[in-house]
Order: C-alpha cells, then sequence, then structure tokens
C-alpha cells in the first residue's frame, strides 16, 4: 500500500506551515501530499486558508519526486474550464505528478459566506456530471469541444497548448454515494477516493465499483482505489489515550469509523488489513499543521 499525507487547507494553513510540511512529505519518503479545497471551516471560528491552486503551484515547482492534487475540488466554486486549464498547467509544471480530484460540493457555511450557489443534492450531482464531462472533453479531446448543459456550455472549446500528458491529469472522484458517487467514478475516473471507511465497508463498495465499472466494458484494474481517512498516531499507549481524550471518542469508536489509530504497530496492522480490503493508496489525515515531529515518526514508524 502506498501512504500518503492529506491535510485539512482550511485550519490554518498559510505560506510557512505549507512550505515546511511540503519540504517534510518529500524528505521522509511519503509517496504524496494531498489537501482540501475550502474557503474556511463548516462551522466556526475561521482559520487562514491557502488558496489551492496557489499553493499546488508552488509545490509542482519546488518539490520533484511527490504526487499531489486535492481531495477535492467542488463544482460548486470552481468552473471547470478554469480547473481543466489549471490541472493541466500545474501537471506540466510538475512533470505529471498532480490528480485532479474533483467532486460535487457540500459545505453549506462557506457557499453562503462566499455567495456561490450549493444547490439541492439533485442538482450539485448534476451540475457535478456536467462539469465532468466539460473538464474531460477539455483535457482529452485534441479537437474543439462543443458542449450545451444547464450549467456550462462551450462552443469550439480548446485548451492550448495540449497537456504534456496524454489526456491530462487523472481524474480522482471522492465519496462512499453507491446511487451517484459511484457510477461517476465508474464513467469518468481514474481513481476513486473513499472517505473514512472501515475494512468490510471499503470491501463492499469496491467490489459495487468493479460491478459498474464491467457493466461499462471498463477493466476494473484502470481505475486506482484510495482512501482519505483520520489519522491519531502515538509514540506511547499513555500518548495514545491522551489524544483519544482530546477527541471524546475511545479506540474502537474511532476504529468502527474508519480511523486509522494507535501507536505503529497497531497502525501497520490496520492499514495491512486495509489493503487486504483493496485499498492501494492511502491519504492519512494530519490535523496539527505544526507537529512536524510527529509526522517524522509517524514516517519511522510505518514507511
Amino acid at each position: 500500500m502506498e501512504i500518503a499525507i492529506m491535510l485539512e487547507g482550511q485550519n490554518g494553513l498559510d505560506w510557512p506551515r505549507w512550505k515546511a510540511i511540503v519540504r517534510l512529505v518529500e524528505e521522509l519518503g511519503f509517496v504524496g501530499l494531498y489537501r482540501s479545497d475550502h474557503f474556511t471551516n463548516a462551522s466556526p471560528p475561521d482559520k487562514d486558508s491557502l488558496e489551492l491552486w496557489v499553493s499546488l503551484t508552488w509545490l509542482a515547482d519546488n518539490t520533484r519526486r511527490i504526487e499531489f492534487g486535492q481531495l477535492v475540488s467542488p463544482f460548486s466554486f470552481r468552473h471547470p474550464v478554469f480547473t481543466a486549464r489549471m490541472a493541466a498547467a500545474v501537471d506540466d509544471l510538475s512533470g505529471g505528478r498532480l490528480t485532479l480530484g474533483l467532486g460535487a460540493g457540500w459545505q453549506e457555511r462557506e457557499h453562503d459566506l462566499f455567495g456561490f450557489p450549493l444547490l439541492d443534492k439533485r442538482g450539485r450531482f448534476r451540475r457535478m456530471e456536467e462539469g465532468l464531462e466539460v473538464v474531460t472533453r477539455l483535457l482529452r479531446d485534441d479537437a474543439p469541444v462543443d458542449f450545451e448543459g444547464k450549467f456550462y456550455t462551450l462552443h469550439g472549446a480548446r485548451l492550448l497548448p495540449r497537456p504534456a500528458r496524454p489526456g491530462g491529469p487523472p481524474i480522482l472522484i471522492g465519496g462512499n454515494g453507491e446511487r451517484r458517487t459511484l457510477p461517476l467514478a465508474a464513467r469518468y475516473a481514474d481513481e476513486w477516493n473513499a472517505v473514512f471507511l472501515p475494512p468490510e465497508d471499503f470491501r463492499r463498495l469496491n467490489a459495487r465499483l468493479d460491478e459498474l465499472l464491467a457493466a461499462r466494458g471498463r477493466d476494473p484494474s484502470a481505475v486506482r482505489r484510495s482512501m482519505m481517512t483520520g489519522c491519531i498516531f502515538a509514540t506511547s499507549d499513555a500518548d495514545l489515550q491522551a489524544k483519544l481524550a482530546g477527541r471524546g471518542r475511545t479506540f474502537d469508536e474511532m476504529r468502527k469509523r474508519g480511523v486509522i489509530a494507535g501507536t505503529g504497530p497497531q497502525v501497520r496492522e490496520q492499514l495491512s488489513t486495509l489493503e487486504q480490503a483493496g485499498v492501494q493508496r492511502i491519504m492519512l489525515q494530519w490535523l496539527d499543521l505544526d507537529d512536524l515531529s510527529g509526522l517524522e515518526a509517524l514516517a519511522k514508524a510505518v514507511l
């Protein structure tokens, strides 16, 4: 299993923190670094939130190895044309290391604060489907693109220069929904990213995605399977109990929620179980943006 780090960018991410974490993740040997795409938190207090594409552009030009991307950018405040253009450019700048994470949007507060229409769930996914069609066609079609939808319209649109990587960066679709998300992943995605699932639930949804891919005539191996989940890493049992107490949950409660929790041996055991369930890459959510020594200890324990 490949192990990456995931940051919640709305939880106080600024340039000094971003630069320090990027350099450390590259140095320690994690396969990649991912971050959320939000203006602010779902509830106060508001904290620093470094703009996503600006931060990824810096990463692309200041690293040489790690893969990176967003989990995920919503079509609710990211227009698909701009998203496709920026993704192609940043992927080229990095030498082909971007994964383009896309989603429908969900956080009501940021949309209300900044004036973006979130829509009801049905409208959100209809807009997402149109957005995915626009992004994939702009990145993958060399010919000019015509598209007429409810939310987006293109007349002979073409991205130039063309992406250096044929078809542009791989597209990741995140979410656990069987009725809407998995069918969209089967149609458009190069990677499906589950969120906070215990192994048995991941295994079931993973098998369902296989069925949907086969029904579309796609080889199931064409879509990478990954998962983003919480991580409570401790260097001792006493440290673990203190961190669990701070979250107000027990060890068993965390594991039932799909959170990776424990000391080095416990974390390795949980990762092994997820790998057996079909997880090929895991993005461990690292909430304390200043705990660089903890990140180093995690790397030594699991990589």
